[in-house]
């Protein structure tokens, strides 16, 4: 059972009130630890990136359902804080300043909860997206989190960091790959590599969730007997994702094995009622899995 759990809706200033549903902040205790969930912003992709140019009629009704009915779908940000009074850890770097206007605010939320980038000891990255990595680095390319070690699976590292990479990922991401070899470049003598099944940190598993990315990791982390899920991209937001799972995205770079691996963490988190935090997922991205009308549905913790 969650110890305690609250849910705030926080900007990180006064000029943000707008953006306020965006802007959710999750936080819960488990065992030992304090996660939180923080904000960077939010993403704005045209919907065709996410469905394709001729949506279905069930596709748009489910999207209508969640408001989610336009040319462009806002995405909401959300990195996990994982605090155990020893270790500080943040997974995933978001986006800094280079990527998206609407995204690049996660120091401010950090500090919004008395966080400073010097506080965190650990990084550890879901995979290398650009939402994902490129604000490990500052407006100087100096490390965010220069007191921190870095740490990503090492077939996720393998493919950002060879050159043909550019060349094999199609041009729309190409700036992508570009983007990720520069930042892992940048922090490589920072680097700590694991693979699937590895404890990266002590209680903190790496899982396979590959198909958004081709090394793309989830990990659980365990206090005692309780537990919650990270999962990033892997199931990578709040509407098909869980009433049409086995649908190809737009957004996967392998669609048909980022489905596969969609269905069997759904599956698990709804069999364990494991509490997740979805990187892409509204409310702060906390809470848990159901099953519903033959498929799921995402129940925030918001109490």
């Amino acid at each position: 059972m969650i110890t305690r759990r609250r849910f705030l809706r926080t900007a990180a200033s006064a000029g943000l009130a707008s953006q306020l549903p965006l802007l959710s902040h999750a936080s819960t205790s488990f065992g030992s630890m304090m996660l939180d969930t923080v904000s960077d912003g939010h993403l704005e992709l045209p919907a065709s990136f996410l469905i394709g140019e001729m949506p279905s009629e069930e596709v748009t009704r489910i999207l209508a359902q969640h408001g989610a009915d336009g040319e462009i779908l806002k995405s909401p940000c959300n990195l996990t804080l994982v605090r155990d009074g020893e270790n500080t850890v943040l997974f995933d770097a978001g986006s800094g300043a280079g990527f998206m206007p609407t995204a690049g605010d996660l120091l401010d939320t950090l500090d919004a909860i008395g966080v400073a980038p010097d506080d965190v000891t650990h990084v550890i990255f879901t995979h290398a997206h650009p939402d994902h990595l490129w604000g490990v680095l500052d407006d100087f390319d100096d490390p965010v989190f220069f007191n921190a070690s870095h740490h990503i699976g090492r077939a996720e590292w393998d493919y950002w960091t060879n050159p043909e990479t550019v060349n094999t990922i199609g041009e729309a991401r190409a700036s992508f790959a570009v983007g990720a070899a520069r930042r892992l470049e940048a922090i490589e003598d920072a680097i700590d590599f694991f693979d699937a099944g590895d404890e990266v940190l002590p209680g903190i598993m790496a899982v396979d969730s590959s198909g958004h990315t081709p090394g793309h990791m989830a990990f659980e982390v365990r206090s005692g007997s309780q537990s919650v899920m990270v999962v990033g991209d892997a199931i990578g937001n709040g509407h098909l994702a869980f009433a049409k799972p086995e649908l190809a995205s737009g957004s996967d770079q392998d669609a048909e094995k980022g489905a596969a691996t969609r269905l069997a963490l759904l599956d698990r988190l709804a069999t364990e009622q494991m509490p997740m935090v979805g990187f892409h997922l509204p409310q702060g991205g906390f809470g848990r899995v159901e099953r519903h009308d033959g498929n799921y549905r995402f129940v925030p913790e918001s109490t």
